[in-house]
């Protein structure tokens, strides 16, 4: 299973939301580039990065912090937030992300997003599937697309889709523990590669998601406050 820590930008700075609420916002850190190097010190090979200011306005804004990202580690970047458009994925490659994960447009332009994943491959494309009391929930998890999480991911899976990452937004950001019966209900009705957003709070938890079959967890809040340490983590690795 993968160790993925979550840099999540709001003006160019590392910040967490709890329950993707922009109004929780706290900073943790002015330089991401910083806490992007301190990950791979620790052996971390991988890192998901949000443009949550991209989320909210509908394209990428903060490719710049994600191109120094890219060129000043080796880390192995997913990027999400903001991507709308042909510019805004093209963008995204172009500033270094080696994975794209889209949710909005999956679920709003369910044409664009297959012709996207034709384009650049279900190795490069993760379908993003944040929801709320199972429904998927779009544009910075501020609306509701009325559909049930597993019915999207089956939808895509059957299309091609390889890779899901799956937020319980209720549980994102509040160290309460990560959706584990949901995850494990999709695990088994789905082939997709599932990987864990929200709620993850102890190393334990981490042996329990690789238990069910998780292919990765992204780890955000705990990192940040200190629930789960970049030594534990390095060890993992």
């Amino acid at each position: 299973m993968r160790i993925i820590p979550a840099i999540d930008i709001i003006n160019g700075q590392c910040v967490r939301l709890s329950k993707g609420d922009y109004n929780t916002s706290k900073v943790y850190n002015t330089n991401p580039v910083e806490v992007a190097k301190q990950f791979e010190d620790a052996g971390i090979k991988y890192l998901h990065v949000v443009d949550l200011d991209g989320a909210k306005s509908k394209q990428i804004v903060n490719a710049k912090t994600l191109e120094q990202i890219a060129t000043q580690t080796n880390l192995q970047i997913d990027f999400g937030g903001g991507i709308k458009t042909v510019s805004d994925i093209t963008t995204a490659f172009n500033s270094g992300a080696k994975q794209v994960t889209v949710g909005s447009i999956a679920a709003t332009e369910p044409k664009l997003f297959l012709e996207w994943l034709e384009t650049y491959g279900s190795d490069k494309v993760i379908l993003g599937a944040d929801c709320k009391q199972r429904k998927i929930m779009t544009q910075g998890w501020l609306d509701s697309a009325d559909t049930d999480v597993l019915e999207f991911i089956q939808s895509y899976e059957q299309k091609g889709v390889q890779y899901s990452i799956v937020t319980d937004i209720e549980k994102d950001g509040m160290l309460s523990g990560p959706a584990i019966e949901l995850y494990k209900e999709i695990i088994a009705n789905s082939t997709v590669k599932l990987i864990a957003s929200g709620g993850l709070t102890t190393v334990e938890e981490l042996y329990k998601l690789k238990e069910i079959g998780c292919e990765g967890v992204i780890i955000g809040k705990a990192i940040y406050e200190g629930k789960i340490t970049l030594k534990e983590l390095s060890e993992l690795c």
